[in-house]
Order: C-alpha cells, then sequence, then structure tokens
C-alpha cells in the first residue's frame, strides 16, 4: 500500500513495535519526520504539529503515519496519537494515521477508554487467511525473494500448509521456513507433506 502512494503527494511514516510511553512515541515519529529527538514531550508535540502542518499548506504532502504492532500501545499512547490527529479548525485532517496489528487491536480500540479514538477510526479492516488457491502464488513471491524461481513445495505440501496453518500468512511462513528446512536436511529437491509434519513441532 505504501509503494503505491505518489511520493510527491504523500509521505509515509512507519513506526515498528513500540511498547515505550508517549515521549517514546513522539521521539519515534520526530525521527521520522527528521526532527530532533532531544526534546520533552510537550516540544516533541509542538514540533511535529508545526512539521505535519508545513508538509500540508508549503510543501502540498499529506504525512501518513504507520503504526505497527499497535496491538502493544499503551493506552496512553492511543490516546495520545488521536491528539496528533486531532485538527479541529480544519475542514480536514492533516495527518492520517494507520494502525496496524493482530486482532487484539479491534478489541482494545472498541474498549469504552478509547471511543474517542474509535469515533475517528474512519476504515476497519480485517486481513483473514489466504485461500487455498492464493498460497502458491503467495510462496512463490516470498521464494522469488529470496532469489528463486524453482517451484520447491509439492502440491499435497501445499495443501499441507493450508490445513495447518488456515492460510494466515505470518504462520504460513514460518511453517514454510521450517519446512524447506527439513527438506534441505533429509536433501531433498521438494518440500513434501513429511517435511511439513516435521516441521509442525518448531512452529508451536
Amino acid at each position: 500500500m505504501a509503494a503505491s502512494l505518489h511520493s510527491g503527494l504523500y509521505r509515509v511514516l512507519y513506526v515498528p513495535l513500540s511498547t515505550g510511553n508517549v515521549t517514546d512515541m513522539y521521539k519515534s515519529i520526530a525521527w521520522e519526520l527528521g526532527l530532533p529527538t532531544e526534546r520533552s514531550r510537550a516540544a516533541l508535540y509542538r514540533v511535529i504539529r508545526a512539521e505535519v502542518t508545513r508538509l500540508c499548506m508549503e510543501a502540498k504532502v499529506r504525512p501518513v503515519l504507520v503504526v505497527d504492532e499497535a496491538q502493544h500501545l499503551r493506552s496512553e499512547v492511543l490516546e495520545d496519537l488521536r491528539l496528533l490527529t486531532n485538527y479541529e479548525m480544519d475542514s480536514q485532517n492533516r495527518l492520517s494515521l494507520i494502525l496496524v496489528g493482530q486482532a487484539e487491536l479491534r478489541r482494545r480500540i472498541s474498549m469504552a477508554v478509547h471511543e474517542a479514538l474509535s469515533q475517528r477510526v474512519v476504515v476497519r479492516h480485517h486481513l483473514g487467511g489466504l485461500a487455498r488457491e492464493e498460497l502458491p502464488a503467495y510462496l512463490g513471491h516470498l521464494l522469488r525473494l529470496a532469489g528463486t524461481e524453482l517451484p520447491l513445495f509439492e502440491p499435497p505440501a501445499l495443501e499441507a500448509i493450508q490445513h495447518a496453518t488456515s492460510g494466515l500468512p505470518r504462520k504460513v511462513n514460518l511453517l514454510a521456513h521450517h519446512a524447506l528446512t527439513a527438506a534441505a536436511l533429509a536433501k531433498a529437491q521438494v518440500v513434501t507433506p513429511d517435511h511439513v509434519q516435521a516441521a509442525l513441532p518448531e512452529t508451536s
């Protein structure tokens, strides 16, 4: 999604897993914006808001803040992220916020303590597991990233991976990795259902 955004119209700010406090989050955002980070929480808030305003009003660029593993964020951090997007005097927001996380994130956002944040959520999307017919293309893509075009998984092995993981990408990644390792140790040319079965204990 981020790669599809026009770099002249959007600036993507990516913050990975953050289990720290509000100041830690602000420092991560400031660093992504190229701003000084040795400041107090209040000062960080002001310079981030000022830079977001500058990007929108002068550079005509919309900042898009992506916070990954957001299910781990502290409640006070979630609240401050909401405040960071709150430009009440404007007809439209200047900062787009995308919270990415596991299913726990949906439950947390729906809690009464986060009602104000929940009301500001425009789009909610739950990414389900890959369908069986999507699995070969997905694993093929990962294999190409690793530098090979070879079809290293037998169709029955794909069935076994789908059955064991319900198509959930992270589980697929882990099981496929260990199945490839099992095949390599057995000096096999392709991954078979037996290799997938042998890899299962490594993923539990």
